[in-house]
């Protein structure tokens, strides 16, 4: 079943484009990393989904209708980000207590146990937290509301290292125990390569691609080598990024269409590498081919 339904949805503010004829769907119970440099649009598409922006233009359908003032749709959604908000005179157990009744499927053992591990005092307030700690006690909100769309806008801000690879952990666990849908907003794609299953990838606005994990590990190969070599093995391919690493070397990475290394065992002074997803990533939504390294070339 079809979760979201996006066509050329198009938000802007002013003459900012946010969003440019974005069309995509997202099916039930996937995690789905939503990938993208900052201003790619992530956060607006976000809200949209969740019913907190209308778009300037197109149509979203999120379990088939409209979720702009749909009170069936919002109680389906949980959205989680570091602007999260909660009255001033609740303390955090009394956050716990009264969230629990907005959703069906709130778990309270989780939550509690949750709560327990990263040692959190139930009787501190939410503004009185660290940056880490309340993307930490928010986090705890999204897993244990168990909702069938859970969103998650940059959860881990300002989490350090050990806290990001718990909850990571505990968004697989419990995913795979109560499989949903999950939308991850996430910089650090080499932290969640490993928990994703699909990634949509933005870039100013629009859809770059949208594949699963698998197949995006597949999508490019690296060449490496002195750059003439290179540059005769890059004849006829695809370039999405090319780098000279050292004098007279050249790495390029090019898109796969079903090529094999025995495309270059003629020439074997070149390495062919795999490219990792952040890497990729990066080069696919870039302003240049060649990356930083177009500044400094006289």
């Amino acid at each position: 079943m079809t979760v979201i339904q996006g066509e050329n949805l198009t938000k802007s503010y002013g003459k900012i484009l946010a969003l440019d004829h974005l069309t995509f769907q997202i099916e039930e119970n996937k995690l789905t990393g939503l990938i993208g440099r900052n201003g790619a649009g992530k956060t607006t598409l976000l809200k949209i989904i969740a019913g907190y922006l209308q778009p300037t233009q197109g149509e979203i359908k999120v379990f088939f209708q409209n979720p702009f003032n749909s009170l069936q749709v919002s109680a389906n959604i949980i959205f989680i980000d570091n602007h999260m908000m909660f009255p001033p005179a609740f303390r955090l157990k009394d956050i716990l207590s009264e969230v629990s009744r907005f959703y069906n499927n709130w778990d309270k053992k989780l939550a509690q146990r949750l709560f327990d591990y990263f040692s959190f005092n139930p009787k501190q307030r939410h503004s009185s937290l660290s940056k880490g700690n309340q993307s930490t006690f928010n986090m705890i909100i999204g897993l244990a509301a168990h909702c069938p769309l859970t969103i998650f806008d940059e959860p881990t801000s300002g989490m350090d290292s050990a806290v990001r690879k718990d909850f990571y952990r505990a968004l697989l666990k419990d995913y795979l125990e109560y499989p949903r849908t999950i939308i991850l907003s996430s910089h650090l794609l080499s932290e969640v390569e490993d928990i994703l299953e699909d990634i949509l990838l933005l870039r100013e606005g629009t859809r770059c691609l949208h594949q699963s994990v698998l197949d995006l590990k597949e999508y490019a190969l690296g060449l490496k080598g002195p750059k003439q070599r290179v540059i005769e093995g890059l004849e006829g391919k695809e370039i999405l990024y090319s780098e000279e690493f050292a004098q007279g070397s050249l790495y390029a990475v090019i898109k796969n269409q079903g090529l094999t290394s025995q495309e270059f065992v003629k020439q074997e002074d070149l390495e062919l590498l795999p490219v990792p997803l952040e890497d990729l990533c990066i080069y696919l939504t870039g302003n240049t081919k060649g990356g930083i390294d177009h500044v400094f070339k006289q």
